[in-house]
């Protein structure tokens, strides 16, 4: 239930090279999920397929896509998880192979009932393999599967029981589907390319094989690929949209466009609006690496403040909001950038940033000014105060993890050392996208869930050692 994750489908002629086009879009979604990846390909009905644990590069290299072979379907997966979940068993995609034949399928998003349904099945005797949602789809699907005439018509059924986020694709030996939940959480899209048809989580994927935009599919859809025509199915259509507006500032890919909006140019809108909010004196504007540049070009054009670059990344180092652990995101901080001394030295520094979730990358990001010789540092943060958890997919499990919640401005402020510390606010981030034909999702930032959540995100029961149960009364069902 807590990860952000990149999926990736196509539909092509038999004898394709499928697995090296899932191989390259799933390179270009890398920046939704660094723990594990996978491939599925489909060659006339059987389905061959390989996931770990690693970044895209390191888990495949042309032998082994050589040896996923050619077909006419494949899809792919990008995903990061919380450290107990981080085993190759919770890797997607997902196959099963059931009585009417195997199904492949890999998901973004986040299932706010997962847990309930999941106790359900294991009470009717399903043996679960992961601890992640996607098994808990791919047992609902299959179980209306055997009762309906078509896989289509399964996940049509299947909708009406899973609830929460989700962007769905899902490979049959003949079709291939994708679908959103109702509201349209997470993105998903519709490519084509020489008479091929693509699915993927954004349209960064799309560029990285040269293939054209289609459209979006809208929140509810069901859409189906077969003998190269493609159908829609409306049924779960018609609720108001509540597109994650995290996507827009921190997650997407700057250079994709979603429900018809440029990232690149909502985060530049977004700085632009947080210059007009909370101005400051100071000599020059730069922005933290990457998701906060473009913000900080917005904050630079419109306060006519110099833009400078002020911190160099290493590239090799991934994004540390979806480290695992505390300990990993701070010492990957450490690592990943380094403070360009003579922009900063002497001056008083504006910094920009996309959010502030736990405060790690904040307060490393200021000290290392400090050291560097800045005269002054003004963090400004281009979307409100990240206070409550997010259980549609975005790794923000518990309010006692998020430094604004348990915060005051002030004591935020000084927690990361700055001299002083804005953020955009809750009307100026709805207004980031002002392109986009659709509304948000914004309860990380109000508590305004679209739909019922739990109390709080339940906890896995195979998470925890048995000291931890018997002091839970959770042991009484082991034997």
């Amino acid at each position: 239930m807590r990860e952000e994750c990149g999926v990736f489908a196509i539909y092509s002629k038999p004898d394709s090279d499928v697995a090296t086009q899932a191989f390259y879009a799933l390179y270009s979604l890398q920046h939704r999920g660094q723990e594990s990846c996978g491939i599925a390909v489909n060659d006339d009905g059987v389905i061959s397929y390989h996931r770990d644990l690693g970044l895209v590069p390191d888990v495949f290299d042309s032998e082994r896509l050589e040896r996923l072979g050619r077909g006419n379907m494949a899809l792919g997966h990008v995903q990061y998880s919380k450290k107990a979940l981080r085993t190759r068993s919770n890797a997607q995609p997902l196959v099963v192979r059931h009585i009417k034949g195997p199904m492949a399928l890999a998901y973004n998003g986040a299932l706010t009932n997962g847990h309930e349904l999941r106790r359900e099945l294991e009470m009717n005797g399903a043996i679960f393999h992961s601890t992640g949602d996607v098994e808990v789809i791919g047992y609902v699907i299959t179980r209306h599967r055997l009762k309906t005439p078509s896989i289509e018509k399964a996940v049509e059924a299947a909708m009406h029981e899973i609830k929460g986020a989700y962007s769905l694709v899902i490979m049959s030996p003949t079709k291939m589907i994708a679908a959103r939940d109702p509201n349209g959480f997470r993105p998903l899209c519709i490519g084509e390319l020489g008479g091929d048809y693509i699915f993927a989580s954004e349209t960064c994927a799309l560029d990285s094989l040269g293939a054209k935009f289609i459209r979006e599919i809208d929140p509810g859809e069901i859409v189906l690929i077969k003998d190269n025509k493609m159908t829609s199915i409306r049924t779960h259509c018609g609720k108001t949209s509540s597109l994650c507006l995290f996507e827009f500032v921190y997650i997407a890919r700057p250079d994709s466009i979603i429900s018809g909006q440029s990232v690149h140019q909502a985060r530049r809108y977004a700085g632009e609006l947080l210059s007009k909010e909370s101005p400051v004196d100071a000599d020059v504007v730069i922005g933290l690496p990457d998701s906060g540049l473009e913000a900080a070009l917005g904050y630079a054009g419109a306060s006519g403040i110099p833009y400078g670059v002020g911190f160099i990344k290493n590239r090799y180092v991934g994004r540390t909001f979806i480290q695992p652990t505390q300990s990993e995101r701070e010492r990957s901080v450490r690592i990943k950038i380094n403070p360009v001394s003579d922009t900063v030295r002497g001056k008083r520094v504006i910094v920009v940033d996309d959010s502030i979730v736990r405060g790690t990358t904040t307060q490393r990001a200021v000290a290392l000014l400090r050291e560097a010789g800045a005269k002054e540092i003004h963090m400004r943060i281009s979307s409100p105060p990240f206070i409550h958890p997010c259980f549609f997919g975005v790794d923000a499990d518990s309010r006692e993890s998020l430094i604004m919640h348990k915060n005051t401005l002030e004591e935020t402020c000084s927690y990361i050392g700055a001299d002083s510390l804005a953020f955009l606010s809750i009307d100026g981030v709805r207004s980031i996208a002002k392109g986009a034909a659709c509304s948000f999702c914004d309860a990380c930032f109000t508590g305004n869930y679209p739909i019922p959540v739990p109390d709080k995100k339940p906890e896995n029961k195979f998470e925890k050692k048995l000291s931890e149960k018997i002091s839970g009364g959770q042991l009484s069902i082991y034997g």
